[in-house]
């Protein structure tokens, strides 16, 4: 079956509507004087290139008027503003999700086919913004979306880094980190800032004078503000992400004049400019470097400052500074600290507060706590950051001292609260005096929050009841659920337009803004019209897959055959290592009786390991080495092929969430704090393999069991196992499958070249699995074999698959947004559109 033409494309009247003649008209013209005049380019010598950056730079003409409509309006309104603080924003490409908010995707779609451009073409031109790991900095892209779409005057600050994620290649089965230079060709979304460029410092010492105390001798870096426009859905509404770029300072030190090496004073200017120069690739993993602490640093002082200059200046009728008095602060400022990255914001704004505002400790810890919040991220203890006094001391010595102050305060209560318990003052103090003497950043957000969240119940409650037990019993007031979403723009609207299509042909078009409304579709999940429908579009969507397959990586794959799916970062606690002892067991066993019937698989693995993770590495070795016995063995076939998609990235998740059939969720009960690429799957109709972990939980509680395919020990089973202890061994001997398969990753059947290459793995399974692997192997295979009895009944899958559709809405990042909105920052999200450029603003009332 072939994919469809373009005409057939142009055609359809769909949720992109019909493409207007004036705006066809209007954008071919922008396009044709951008290409002109802003690259300053011939038709007859353009490249794909060029013409990406002319429909960039159209488009972006859609949204500049808006951005300062919306800008104009926040400060005539002066409404409560909200800061989200993260050190990743991973936001993927802008081109297409920008047409979509603005909802001229069909006119600019149109102008191009008029113009002979493909623009599918000139959409692959346009590099990821790939300034984040994984789930947090995603996270932090689908919240701008919401908070834009909910009309919050709310504000991203993050750092711009020159090198994002690195881009990974796979060469003879091993990561190969390449550097990812997103910036060379220039972006044409960001908006340099110089005018508000603002002073860091850094090091020096604190004196004692007569005002108070004071930071003095530092060494001062420069923070260069880019703002990029984020679009809400059709509201008119466009908010700002704010990105920090480190620049020296421009009076570099004159000494260097006397000694006459005035070219290496120049040179070193790079020391300064390093700080926003690249992101550490680390996902849930504290690596605890000096450059690490001066980003976090960095990024939370210039955001400081910016968020006091505009308390001070915003409102109405006047551009001076018309606030003196900061009483009003928490009821204009609300700051959400996205895990312990940015959380130096709480004694920073102390510093401001005390030292140069000079406001009573009292008062400036008032305004401080009831105006940050936090959100822890993960319950792994390598994760948690905890940076050594010494370091502290060294770069930021005031911040040392502040640290210390709110830690004796906040001990004095704890002291107050349970007096005598000196056990309880060791276990809640922010400075660990085990070792080297530490800080723990999570404590410190904790006592500086007036709201802590984690972001799925399961992971909340373990909070509670584990992580931070002792200061959820002092303050049980202050912690929250707030179960992560996904943007529906992008995750369904954008990525699998045809699915969304056929979803408004049957109840509008109302869910790409209030997901919940998929529910209607419940009652059709037995209709065989809309099972059809639905098939059709997953059908069409494997074929493209099938196809990118062959051409990306030479592998013929089934399309009729099951397409099992998990991407994600490389890490022990995600069990990608369970996954290939289910492949080999599938091989093994289609070995073993080459004539049984068997449902087809395409499985597919992706993500990246941290640079420095060996067992990761060693991981995506193993299921590359794996996959190439397998996909090389005549008599396997097309029942069986394994691939591993290099260079996981949201570009690429777009490309292939829409054509799975199965995702896989199977990270060991109780480490996964939510998960979102679950939700992605289930909105885009893959059915899910998964634990009682993170967000699944929620997932099966909305579509019913029966919709999901849930296995493997829960949270309080997986403890039960530490307390006993495990033994690998055990579950080894008692099943002669699963031995026969860690036998062979030990004997090097998969390696012959080199049969220790997974001695590592074997050792790891058999002697330090922190995650369990093999207790829930036969769980796994359990479940897999269910999977493929429903998948054989394509009608009884697809109920399922409408069933998770139709479940989906709670999962939407507006919902989640929703939440922390109205119960964390106070502010109530409208879904008022803002009048259009073109339209009157109306009169203040």
């Amino acid at each position: 079956m072939s994919v469809q033409s373009d005409a057939d494309k142009r055609k359809q009247i769909s949720v992109r509507g019909i493409a207007q003649v004036e705006n066809v008209a209007n954008v071919k013209k922008s396009f044709n004087r951008h290409l002109h005049y802003t690259l300053v380019k011939d038709r007859n010598v353009s490249t794909v290139r060029d013409y990406f950056f002319a429909l960039a730079h159209t488009v972006k003409d859609h949204l500049v008027s808006r951005w300062i409509r919306t800008q104009q309006h926040y400060y005539e309104k002066d409404p409560k503003r909200v800061y989200y603080l993260s050190l990743e924003f991973y936001m993927g490409r802008t081109l297409t999700n920008t047409t979509v908010n603005l909802g001229i995707q069909s006119a600019c779609d149109e102008a191009m086919y008029q113009l002979g451009l493909d623009i599918e073409e000139l959409e692959e031109m346009e590099e990821d913004a790939g300034l984040g790991n994984g789930g947090l900095g995603r996270l932090a892209a689908c919240f701008l979306d919401s908070m834009a779409t909910l009309g919050l005057a709310a504000y991203g600050y993050g750092i711009r880094y020159e090198y994002g994620i690195f881009a990974q290649r796979i060469r003879n089965g091993e990561q190969l980190e390449e550097p990812d230079d997103w910036l060379r060709f220039g972006n044409p979304w960001e908006k340099a800032r110089p005018e508000f460029t603002l002073p860091v410092n850094f090091y020096g010492h604190v004196e004692e004078t007569p005002e108070g105390k004071k930071w003095v001798n530092t060494q001062v870096v420069f923070a260069l503000p880019y703002d990029n426009p984020i679009p809400g859905y059709k509201n008119n509404v466009v908010n700002t992400m704010r990105l920090w770029s480190a620049k020296s300072p421009q009076d570099f030190d004159l000494r260097f004049f006397n000694d006459g090496d005035y070219i290496q004073a120049v040179l070193d200017r790079n020391l300064a400019e390093n700080i926003s120069r690249v992101l550490y690739p680390n996902d849930n993993f504290f690596e605890g470097k000096e450059l690490r602490l001066k980003q976090e640093y960095f990024m939370v002082a210039a955001t400081l400052q910016d968020i006091v200059r505009r308390f001070k200046s915003s409102k109405f009728g006047s551009r001076e500074a018309v606030r003196t008095s900061l009483d009003s602060f928490p009821e204009k400022v609300a700051i959400q600290l996205n895990d312990t990255h940015p959380s130096l914001a709480i004694p920073e704004l102390m510093r401001i507060l005390v030292d140069i505002e000079g406001l009573s400790w009292e008062k400036a810890w008032d305004i401080t706590t009831r105006t940050c919040a936090y959100t822890n991220h993960t319950v792994l203890p390598e994760a948690l950051e905890r940076w050594p006094v010494s370091m502290l001391n060294s770069i930021l010595p005031r911040h040392l001292q502040i640290i210390y102050e709110i830690n004796h305060r906040h001990l004095e209560n704890v002291a107050k609260r349970f007096p005598g318990d000196s056990d309880r003052l060791r276990r809640m103090s922010m400075v660990e005096e085990e070792g080297e003497k530490r800080v723990n950043m999570a404590y410190l957000a904790i006592v500086g929050s007036h709201a802590v969240n984690g972001v799925a119940q399961i992971h909340s409650d373990i909070l509670k009841r584990d992580l931070f037990h002792d200061f959820y019993e002092m303050n049980p007031e202050k912690f929250l659920n707030k179960t992560n979403g996904i943007t529906p723009r992008r995750w369904l609207l954008l990525c699998n337009s045809a699915l969304a299509d056929v979803i408004a042909e049957r109840i509008g078009e109302d869910w790409i803004s209030h997901l919940d409304q998929l529910v209607q579709l419940k009652p059709l999940a037995e209709d065989p019209a809309f099972q059809r429908a639905v098939q059709t579009v997953k059908q069409e969507n494997k074929m493209k897959v099938a196809q990118y397959l062959q051409k990306e990586y030479g592998v013929n794959v089934n399309p009729a055959s099951l397409f099992d799916i998990q991407v994600k970062r490389i890490h022990e606690y995600k069990r990608q290592l369970m996954n290939a002892l289910h492949i080999i067991t599938l091989y093994n066993r289609i070995k073993a009786n080459p004539r049984a019937p068997i449902v087809p698989r395409t499985i597919m693995i992706g993500g990246k390991a941290a640079p420095g993770y060996h067992m990761a590495k060693k991981i995506i070795k193993l299921i590359c080495s794996v996959g190439q016995v397998i996909n090389s063995d005549p008599i396997v076939g097309d029942k069986l092929k394994v691939i591993y998609l290099e260079n996981y990235r949201v570009t690429l998740a777009e490309k292939i969430i829409p054509a799975a059939d199965l995702s896989e969720q199977i990270s060991t009960a109780g480490t996964e704090a939510s998960g979102t690429g679950n939700m992605k799957f289930m909105l885009n109709g893959a059915l899910t393999i998964g634990t009682l972990d993170g967000a699944n939980v929620e997932m099966a509680e909305e579509m019913g069991m029966e919709n999901i395919f849930i296995f493997g020990m829960k949270e309080n089973e997986v403890e039960d196992l530490k307390k006993r202890g495990y033994n690998a061994f055990d579950y080894y001997n008692a099943n002669a499958e699963l031995k026969q398969v860690i036998d062979q990753i030990a004997s090097g059947f998969f390696s012959p070249n080199n049969p220790d290459e997974f001695r590592d793995i074997y050792n790891n399974l058999m002697y330090h699995d922190r995650f369990f692997c093999l207790a829930d192997y036969d769980d796994y295979i359990a479940a897999q074999e269910k999977v493929n009895e429903a998948y054989k009944d394509q009608s009884v899958w697809m109920k399922m698959c409408i069933h998770n559709i139709a479940s989906s809405g709670k999962f939407s990042s507006d919902r989640t947004i929703a939440e922390y909105a109205r119960e964390i920052w106070g502010v109530e999200p409208s879904w008022e559109k803002l009048p259009a450029p073109h339209e009157p603003v109306e009169e203040s009332k």
